[in-house]
């Protein structure tokens, strides 16, 4: 990993790597939501931050998952503007929310990184403050695919930092048929696979497998679809699964799993590392999956806007993209990246992007009411499995 100077300063300790991914980091936090912050009700104004002017300010407070950018590319913006970087990280969206909302607009943080589900929540309670995007400018480089989300139709607080999906990855001479889709995963987890399988640490994903092998809506509120989804993840899976696992590379690395639950970027970190890649695959299923976003934003009462839409800025530059995609593994939304990572010779391209077929049958996860019955799901999984 490379050294960072000086003059840019992490506060909390980073990751061992850079192979400890954000996901994984996710993935333990399972889908709890916001629900303490929802209790305390709508609060009150915030601190403001001082107008933009666009002189940069002399400092800037990012508060980030942790080691979730290249440093690098922190050290060029402090370099190119002389502006002090100062980072502090964090290891759920509620963690932020908290710090955020306690401190009520004077955390002092400039910068922040919230999971695009979580941002209508964080809109709710006054955390995030609008963006000017024409401080921006390379805000015109982000793909169509990543403007305009659900959470932010406007984009006037946030902007693509990151994004992926989740599929599986299996050992093809352990299960010798091609697998296609949910359903798939399902079935070979109980013949197979069974005793082998690894699911990921996340309540939200778990339940997302049976009801796409359903073919209903990922984010249904259905009681009657989700109690169909207990009966396959409880019953079906359950009995069969070995580990909870937050990253997909690590249990491909040990070598004891025939398939694993994965996020993609964490899939292709996998191949990368086991001594036979060849007889890996990666799946993006069909007919559904998650599409996560990890976004830009500045916090409600920054003291540093100025520095904070010029980091931004720089960033999403098309010309530190594949920096960046090269150290978090995961793309970060802008148009030609994928066009530059074959120039750059990136390993396992495939599972970096999905075809735009893949993309137009994902859907996005949302925090809703049924969480909590997913979170449910979830824990008699585990009890059922022993695992």
């Amino acid at each position: 990993m490379a050294r960072t100077r000086p003059d840019v300063t992490f506060l909390a300790p980073r990751a061992a790597s850079a192979r400890l991914s954000r996901r994984a980091l996710l993935a333990g936090f399972g889908v709890a939501g916001l629900g303490a912050l929802s209790a305390c009700g709508t609060t009150t104004k915030m601190a403001a931050s001082p107008p933009t002017d666009g002189k940069l300010e002399s400092k800037l407070n990012l508060y980030s998952w942790g080691d979730y950018d290249a440093p690098e590319l922190i050290e060029a913006f402090k370099s190119k503007y002389d502006v002090l970087v100062q980072v502090d990280s964090y290891g759920s969206n509620e963690e932020l929310a908290a710090k955020l909302s306690t401190s009520r607009g004077t955390s002092g943080y400039d910068v922040v990184v919230p999971t695009g589900s979580n941002v209508p929540q964080m809109l709710n309670h006054d955390l995030l403050q609008e963006l000017d995007l024409s401080l921006i400018p390379n805000f015109e480089h982000i793909d169509d695919n990543f403007k305009n989300q659900y959470f932010d139709p406007d984009n006037t607080y946030t902007v693509c930092k990151a994004w992926g999906t989740t599929g599986f990855v299996y050992n093809t001479t352990k299960i010798d048929r091609e697998l296609t889709s949910w359903q798939d995963f399902v079935d070979a987890a109980q013949k197979e696979a069974a005793g082998t399988t690894a699911l990921l640490e996340d309540p939200w994903e778990v339940s997302a497998i049976a009801l796409a092998a359903m073919d209903v809506s990922l984010n249904t509120e259905d009681e009657d679809e989700l109690d169909r989804a207990r009966t396959i993840v409880v019953d079906q899976l359950a009995p069969n699964i070995k580990a909870y696992i937050g990253n997909a590379a690590t249990g491909m690395i040990q070598g004891s799993f025939t398939m694993l639950h994965a996020f993609n970027g964490d899939a292709r970190q996998g191949l990368s590392e086991v001594k036979d890649p060849e007889n890996w695959k990666f799946v993006f299923p069909t007919p559904s999956a998650n599409l996560w976003t990890d976004t830009w934003a500045i916090a409600t009462g920054a003291p540093h806007p100025d520095s904070a839409h010029a980091f931004i800025n720089h960033m999403i530059s098309p010309d530190t993209a594949v920096e960046q995609l090269d150290y978090i593994g995961y793309p970060i939304g802008t148009k030609g990246l994928e066009e530059q990572a074959v120039k750059a010779d990136l390993d396992e391209r495939d599972l970096i992007f999905p075809a735009q077929e893949v993309l137009d049958r994902l859907e996005p996860s949302k925090q809703t009411p049924a969480d909590q019955i997913r979170t449910k799901i979830f824990a008699d999984a585990q009890a059922r499995s022993g695992a």
